[in-house]
């Protein structure tokens, strides 16, 4: 494994506070002294003032979480509704990342709804309590409603500056808020979370990627069209894509990553190990992304070059026959990149085989199937499938190296 110059990780133990044994004086004191207790704010935000809000630099939104999640205009149309109708509408969760600097937790869908509201970029429709309105912007709406829709307000809960005391802190309960919010209804994947919680440079990275026609290919994704390279609308067949939808795609990228530092990962599960992976990968020069960059590029190209579009796919026994497996698997994916990312100055050399290669991973398959067959994803089963994978192609590099 090349290791890149600067590329240190540093991944520390949680000191297990919750198995902490305390008296109960021990804990009355924890309570009284505000050990873990959230400050909060309440705010209200009247609804013509969201346009300013959205544009405002004080306020981060974050557009990647928005682009996956498009509401649709009927959608946006009801919520819109329920503010002509005056019915309770959940307050969006903002958290303080400098003084008086907000970045959405919770309601960014509500609040880009509002904004194109205000901003006549949909016309009402589906509304069924209101259907006289449908077909309406929100400029050629009757002057009583307008007036009615101007005067409500949006409430809003600030998790404020002042909650931790050190970054460190800081992130951990921020994490810990964000998880425990009811976003819409829906749960949440692991990466939406640390989309959410950690959106820095390597998350960044890791979402550009995911756009990579080579491994969108791969993994049955749509690639990427001319009008979302110049920023357009994304197409809804990506929308509806699941691994695109729930970031999943994201986080396979991260993987990638996360699993040059195997050594690392010591007594949590994977879920942890990814979370505390990227909030210190987010910390790495940015020398180590641009070699990240390409070396995640490089390897795809290489997975793709030798086993096509069924890069990842399993062959597996079913109804007493082997089979390939159509959709791409992790099990497959891990050992795959991580080792051919080990291996591209043979890259010309292991293209040349790439005919015999197909039909020796087959068996190579089979005479391991109970390595690649389960779910099992610990450290040790990972590493298990990157040594077994790596002597399958390490055969096809000898005449090189002699």
């Amino acid at each position: 494994m090349k290791w890149f110059e600067q590329e240190n990780i540093e991944i520390k133990q949680d000191e297990g506070t919750l198995e902490a044994k305390l008296d109960e004086e021990a804990i009355n004191n924890k309570y009284q002294q505000g050990d873990v207790r959230i400050v909060t704010e309440m705010g209200r935000f009247q609804l013509t003032t969201v346009t300013t809000l959205v544009e405002s630099e004080d306020y981060i939104l974050n557009p990647e979480f928005q682009r996956r999640h498009r509401w649709s205009n009927v959608k946006k149309s009801k919520l819109v509704e329920s503010f002509i109708m005056n019915v309770p509408v959940p307050p969006i969760f903002l958290y303080e990342i400098d003084f008086s600097v907000y970045e959405v937790m919770d309601g960014l869908q509500r609040l880009t709804a509002l904004y194109e509201f205000f901003t006549d970029k949909f016309v009402l429709e589906g509304l069924e309590e209101w259907p006289e309105l449908n077909g309406l912007l929100y400029s050629k709406l009757p002057k009583q409603v307008k007036k009615g829709i101007d005067r409500r307000h949006l409430s809003s809960m600030i998790l404020l500056k002042e909650t931790a005391k050190s970054q460190t802190e800081a992130e951990r309960l921020k994490q810990l808020v964000f998880e425990r919010i009811n976003s819409g209804g829906e749960q949440l994947e692991d990466q939406e979370t640390r989309n959410a919680i950690h959106n820095g440079p390597l998350n960044k990275l890791c979402i550009s990627l995911a756009r990579n026609k080579d491994f969108c290919k791969m993994w049955g994704i749509p690639t990427k069209t001319e009008e979302e390279a110049n920023g357009g609308q994304l197409p809804q067949e990506l929308v509806e894509n699941p691994l695109f939808r729930k970031m999943q795609d994201v986080e396979i990228v991260l993987r990638f990553f996360a699993f040059r530092h195997l050594d690392k990962w010591e007594r949590f599960s994977l879920k942890v190990f990814l979370n505390k992976f990227l909030h210190s990968g987010n910390m790495l020069d940015e020398s180590v992304l641009e070699n990240y960059e390409y070396l995640f590029l490089e390897t795809s190209k290489l997975a793709h070059d030798l086993l096509d579009e069924q890069a990842f796919c399993l062959f597996r026994i079913r109804e007493d026959k082997w089979k390939l497996y159509n959709r791409p698997t992790k099990v497959v994916y891990d050992p795959i990149m991580y080792v051919l990312s080990g291996m591209l100055e043979f890259k010309e050399i292991l293209i040349a085989q790439k005919d015999v290669i197909k039909v020796q991973i087959e068996d190579f398959y089979k005479e391991n199937y109970s390595s690649f067959s389960g779910r099992n994803t610990g450290k040790n089963d990972v590493s298990n499938r990157i040594e077994l994978m790596e002597k399958f192609f390490r055969k096809f590099t000898k005449v090189q190296e002699q």
